[in-house]
């Protein structure tokens, strides 16, 4: 077991730089993308929102690897016209193949992750913001997005996590991620203790991504626990007094 890992640990930390360059990468574009759709699916204009709504749903309700193979093998269909259109490049490459594919499913996720977001600020606060003569801009630049992004950090930390996990299925169209290397190197040993490692290897990446973006919560949300804490700090005076609040 430990021969396996002594023999593969480099071929096996190079599908990690792999995985994770991919997710980083498709990560950060669906963030810029999703902002943007997700004000849109906001608007009360039904042309604005119906096609994203459509997208969204189309994205949520289909299986990450259905995505993948009808990118990377249905636009060989069209490969006459991509080439006119100077196109084909991309296309017949599995690596930005598999990169559209998480950016357009991580997309549709975080836009219905910011879509509850800002729905769930609280409406005094642009009130507010309206009351001291703010524009538009304005209020999403101090009020509306500070909020949204706080309520919805959690859940966006989650989508990316799941789509570390999910990267997975770029085995199938060749690319030596962490289980493409993995069944490369099951098919030349046959041990099965690879997938072992490789599960601990994704296990380790995904904890490490844990902690950091809670030490990042942690630090977006400590203006709200140094304002509590001023609060809280008569009641437990009185308590370690003996007299009840």
């Amino acid at each position: 077991m430990m021969d396996i890992l002594t023999r593969f640990s480099a071929q096996l930390l190079a599908g990690a730089g792999l995985t994770l360059q991919l997710t980083a990468i498709a990560a950060l574009l669906a963030c810029a993308l999703a902002l943007p759709l997700a004000i849109a699916r906001c608007s009360e204009r039904g042309l604005l929102r119906w096609p994203i709504r459509l997208y969204v749903s189309f994205l949520r309700g289909t299986p990450l690897l259905a995505q993948l193979f009808l990118v990377y093998y249905g636009s060989g269909q069209f490969r006459a016209e991509l080439s006119q259109l100077g196109l084909w490049w991309f296309f017949r490459d599995p690596y930005y193949c598999a990169l559209l594919t998480f950016v357009l499913n991580s997309t549709a996720y975080q836009v219905e992750i910011l879509r509850g977001g800002l729905r769930a600020v609280p409406y005094g606060q642009i009130e507010a913001g309206v009351a001291m003569g703010l524009s538009r801009f304005s209020q999403y630049r101090k009020i509306i997005l500070p909020n949204a992004y706080r309520i919805a950090f959690p859940a966006l930390g989650n989508e990316i996590i799941l789509l570390l996990k999910g990267s997975a299925v770029v085995s199938v169209i060749t690319l030596f991620d962490v289980m493409g290397q993995t069944r490369r190197i099951f098919s030349q040993t046959f041990d099965l203790s690879v997938y072992l490692w490789a599960a601990l290897l994704y296990l380790l990446m995904t904890s490490a991504f844990v902690w950091c973006w809670r030490r990042l919560e942690l630090c977006l949300t400590r203006h709200q626990r140094l304002r509590r804490a001023p609060s809280t700090a008569p009641a437990a005076a009185q308590v370690s007094a003996g007299v009840s609040p």
